[in-house]
């Protein structure tokens, strides 16, 4: 990796940093792909495959799709401990486009069974269940100290370009080439970022370090997932309040469909506009986050009151400008929240411990996920898909209240003499970063 000049630090990170570069549009390809795959196999089942009960089958696909981050987050834990970071992203990425193309050859041959999209994208989500953890474990080894915020806004703004090409390209090519269409587009991106990964060099100083410190005696390294987070009290409680939160949020990739076919009474194109909405504010929130003034426990908690707000306005006014505007102001409280807590917990987890703590971040969050997805797919088959958007706001507001109460000094456990590598002296730079 190159020593960048004074004016290769004007550049963004992704320009004057290759390695980075390379696998953050690797994520970039995944991502956007797995995100294509939902959306477009939940847009199939509402309009074509499961008219009748399209709210509990694309409930049940989009919970199916959560299922492996969550079940399999002891295993993903040890996998990334023991694996090289660079090895493991790119067998994730071949695996899943192994995938991909299977499901593309079926549906070429014949009338693809519901079933088969339902093991398909548990498979998927099983190779992104290794992928993004792995990816953000391997932050450090790709950039600098003080780059990780912003090597930390790129890979979250990921998320935010994937939603957006997913909800532009996913409906649109269900519509136009059905499954089979969406399922070579998927194993594309996976090819491409399978490729793009391997052209990338990761940094090895970091890593052996971190193995020599496990191998002289490093309590750290050792650590189970509960000593990790019974050591970091308010990190646990920040992580528990939005894993009750993605109970309400995440429920609105289930919603969004139900809105457009009941409510809106429109097609993959509408679907495009709104998931395309949420995705584009996720992004500008992904890149702003950290220039938002505040203490992250501030800031979160904020974010999630005015995504109350914002859901609660298309329960009572049936509008496509007024959800597309919605689903702006909720994908950048999104993006602002990601970029802040990420970037905290990237400073105040001990490096020997960051590829068990990702893995669980990961686990918590989506725990809910399968619930809201079954929950509000079931009553989307029941009450108006307005009545829904109600209900998400009134379950944000306990959970602002929450967040708000926590306090702005993240603290750890009693283990200020033994966690000096992400110690008392690294909370605080941390939670103001983002205001510098």
């Amino acid at each position: 990796m190159t020593t960048p000049t004074i004016t290769g630090r004007r550049l963004p990170l992704v320009l004057r940093n290759r390695a980075f570069g390379a696998v953050w549009l690797g994520q970039v390809c995944t991502q956007a792909a797995v995100r294509m795959f939902q959306v477009g196999i939940s847009w199939w089942l509402i309009a074509y495959a499961a008219s009748s009960a399209g709210g509990l089958a694309s409930g049940l696909f989009m919970a199916v799709s959560t299922l492996p981050a969550v079940a399999l987050a002891p295993l993903v834990a040890r996998t990334i401990a023991r694996w090289a970071h660079r090895s493991l992203l790119r067998a994730a990425a071949g695996g899943a486009g192994a995938v991909a193309t299977a499901l593309a050859i079926w549906a070429c041959a014949s009338d693809l069974p519901i079933a088969a999209a339902y093991a398909a994208t548990l498979a998927l989500a099983t190779c992104q269940a290794f992928f993004d953890p792995c990816l953000t474990t391997s932050v450090p080894e790709l950039v600098d100290d003080e780059d990780i915020e912003a090597a930390t806004g790129f890979e979250l703004s990921t998320q935010s370009l994937a939603s957006l090409g997913g909800a532009l390209l996913g409906a649109l090519i269900v519509d136009k080439a059905g499954v089979a269409g969406l399922a070579v587009g998927c194993a594309a991106a996976y090819a491409a970022a399978a490729l793009l990964i391997t052209t990338a060099r990761f940094r090895t100083a970091d890593s052996t370090a971190d193995a020599a410190a496990e191998g002289a005696g490093g309590v750290a390294a050792r650590r189970t997932l509960r000593q990790i987070l019974g050591a970091l009290p308010q990190v646990r409680a920040i992580l528990l309040c939005f894993a009750a939160a993605n109970l309400f949020t995440t429920a609105v990739f289930v919603v969004m469909p139900l809105y457009t076919a009941s409510v809106l009474h429109g097609d993959g194109s509408t679907v495009a506009l709104l998931e395309g909405s949420l995705g584009a504010g996720t992004l500008i929130g992904s890149f702003t986050g950290a220039r938002v003034p505040g203490r992250p426990t501030v800031v979160g908690s904020l974010c999630l009151a005015m995504m109350a707000f914002v859901l609660a306005v298309p329960g009572l006014v049936a509008a496509r400008p007024v959800i597309a505007g919605s689903l702006l102001v909720t994908g950048w409280c999104v993006g602002v929240i990601g970029v802040r807590f990420v970037a905290l917990f990237q400073r105040l987890v001990p490096a020997a411990d960051k590829p068990a703590f990702f893995a669980v971040m990961q686990a918590v969050l989506g725990a809910t996920f399968p619930l809201a997805s079954l929950l509000f797919g079931l009553l989307g088959d029941h009450l108006s898909a307005q009545t829904l958007c109600l209900i998400q706001a009134a379950g944000l507001l306990p959970a602002a209240v929450f967040l708000g109460l926590l306090g702005d000094r993240p603290t750890t456990a009693t283990d200020s003499d033994d966690s000096s590598t992400g110690g008392s002296s690294t909370p605080e730079p941390a939670a103001t970063g983002g205001t510098r």
